[in-house]
C-alpha cells in the first residue's frame, strides 16, 4: 500500500530563495500548458505534451520538470471532468458547475510540485536531499521528522516526492511503498464501531472515545471564526486561513490515535472491524440550524479513512453493514422502537428490558450484523437460490447475543 511521509526541509536562507523560485517557475508554466489545454481542448498528457513541451522548455524548465508540469495539469483536467461528470460542481446550468466549464484551471504561485529520483536525490544517513532548482542544483539541504516516519522513510521510500510550501515552511511529501500484512481471513469475532459527535467512536467491547474536547475546541475555534470575519481585513483572512488548517490538523490528529487504538485491540485479539456505511448521511437526516455546522465538521469519515487504512496495515479485515436502526434495535430481543430510545445517551428496550448506553448499544448492533453478514458471505453457494421446483430451507436464524457477549 501506498502512504505519504512528511518531512520538514531546514533550509538556508538562499535554498529558501531558490525553492521558492522553482515553486513560482513550475506553477506559472503549469497554468500557461492549463491555458494552451483549454483553449485547444487538449487534455490528455501525450497530445498536451507535443504542443507544449517546448515551450516550456524556453522558459527555463528542465526536461523531467517540464514532464511533471504536463503531467499535473493532465490530472487536474481529468479530475475535474470527473468532478462534473459525478454532479460534484452541481447541476447543468448552475454557476459553479459554470465556471469551471468556461475556465482554464489556475494553479497557485506556491502550489505543490512533484519531484522524481532524477531531479530529488536523498542522502538517509546524512538526512539532507538533493533537489533541482530553476537556479541550480541545491545540495545539503537537511531535514527532519519523527522518528517512526523517518524509518518508514528510509525503508520503503519509492517514487515521487512533492515540495510543499506552508506557512512560511518547506516539506516534502514522499511516497512509501509498505507492504501490506497477511490478512486474517478467519477473525475470531468482530469489534463493532459506533461513530457519532458527542463520542466520536463507541466499540462493541465498551470503549469509549468522547469528542468532548474536539468539540470544546471547535466551538472555541468557530468563536474566534466569527471574530476575524467580522474584521474582513486582509490580515484576518490570513489568520483564517491558518487556523482552519490547525483545526483540521487538530481533528486528524485526534482520529489517528482513535484509529490507533481500535485496530490495535483487534490485532491482539483476532478480531476484525466492523464499521457503519454512513456514506451520504448529510443527505438523509434533518437537522435544526445549530446542529448544521456540527454536523458538516463532523470527521466520521476521516475516522473511518485511518480505521481502514491503519487495519489493512496490519492484515486486520474490515467490514461496512448496513446502519439502519442500530439506535433503535435492541440487540437481546431484536425489538426496534423510536421509544426504544428515551433520550439521546441512554437505550431501554420496551419489550425485554434491556438497558445501557445508547452507543454502546449501537456498536453492538454493528457487531451482529457484521458476524450475520460474514456467516452468509463465507457460507458455500449461499448466493445461489434454489431452482423454482426445490422447496426452500429457511435459514437458521443466529441467535440474538446479549449485551456483553
Amino acid at each position: 500500500m501506498k502512504l505519504a511521509v512528511q518531512v520538514k526541509l531546514l533550509v538556508m536562507p538562499e535554498q529558501a530563495a531558490a525553492l521558492a523560485a522553482t515553486l513560482h517557475a513550475c506553477n506559472g508554466a503549469a497554468g500557461q500548458a492549463s491555458r494552451i489545454a483549454f483553449e485547444r481542448r487538449v487534455f490528455s498528457r501525450i497530445r498536451l505534451q507535443k504542443l507544449a513541451y517546448t515551450e516550456l522548455k524556453a522558459q527555463g524548465l528542465s526536461a523531467q520538470p517540464a514532464l511533471h508540469v504536463i503531467r499535473k495539469v493532465a490530472d487536474a483536467y481529468t479530475a475535474l471532468h470527473t468532478q462534473i461528470q459525478a454532479g460534484i460542481l452541481g447541476k447543468e446550468g448552475s454557476a459553479r458547475r459554470t465556471k469551471a466549464q468556461t475556465e482554464p484551471i489556475r494553479f497557485r504561485r506556491d502550489a505543490a510540485q512533484p519531484f522524481d529520483d532524477r531531479c530529488l536525490s536523498w542522502q538517509m544517513d546524512a538526512r539532507t536531499v538533493s533537489i533541482w532548482t530553476v537556479h541550480g542544483r541545491c545540495k545539503n539541504v537537511a531535514f527532519t521528522g519523527e522518528p517512526s516516519q523517518l524509518k518508514i522513510l528510509s525503508e520503503y521510500r519509492k517514487g515521487e516526492s512533492d515540495l510543499v510550501h506552508r506557512d512560511g515552511k518547506w516539506f516534502l511529501l514522499a511516497t512509501c511503498e509498505i507492504p501490506e500484512a497477511e490478512l486474517n481471513a478467519s477473525p475470531t469475532d468482530w469489534i463493532g464501531v459506533d461513530r457519532g459527535i458527542a463520542n466520536l467512536a463507541t466499540t462493541s467491547d465498551g470503549d469509549n472515545h468522547q469528542g468532548r474536547g474536539l468539540e470544546r475546541y471547535r466551538r472555541r475555534m468557530a468563536w474566534v471564526r466569527a471574530e476575524l470575519q467580522a474584521k474582513g481585513t486582509k490580515s484576518a483572512k490570513r489568520k483564517l486561513k491558518r487556523r482552519a488548517r490547525r483545526e483540521s490538523r487538530h481533528a486528524a490528529h485526534v482520529n489517528h490515535k482513535i484509529a490507533k487504538t481500535v485496530v490495535a485491540d483487534a490485532q491482539r485479539t483476532g478480531r476484525g472491524i466492523a464499521l457503519e456505511d454512513l456514506q451520504g448521511i448529510r443527505d438523509r437526516v434533518r437537522l435544526t440550524r445549530h446542529q448544521r455546522a456540527t454536523l458538516s465538521s463532523w470527521p466520521f469519515h476521516q475516522l473511518g479513512e485511518f480505521i481502514a487504512y491503519k487495519a489493512r496495515r496490519k492484515g486486520v479485515p474490515v467490514l461496512v453493514v448496513d446502519p439502519a436502526y442500530t439506535s433503535q434495535r435492541c440487540p437481546r430481543c431484536g425489538h426496534v422502537s423510536r421509544k426504544n430510545r428515551p433520550c439521546r445517551d441512554d437505550f431501554c428496550c420496551v419489550v425485554c428490558g434491556l438497558a445501557g448506553p445508547a452507543d454502546h448499544i449501537a456498536a453492538v448492533n454493528v457487531r451482529v450484523r457484521a458476524r450475520t453478514a460474514w456467516a452468509f458471505v463465507n457460507t458455500p453457494n449461499a448466493a445461489v437460490s434454489p431452482s423454482p421446483g426445490q422447496g426452500q430451507s429457511r435459514a437458521a436464524k443466529p441467535p440474538s447475543p446479549g449485551l456483553g457477549s
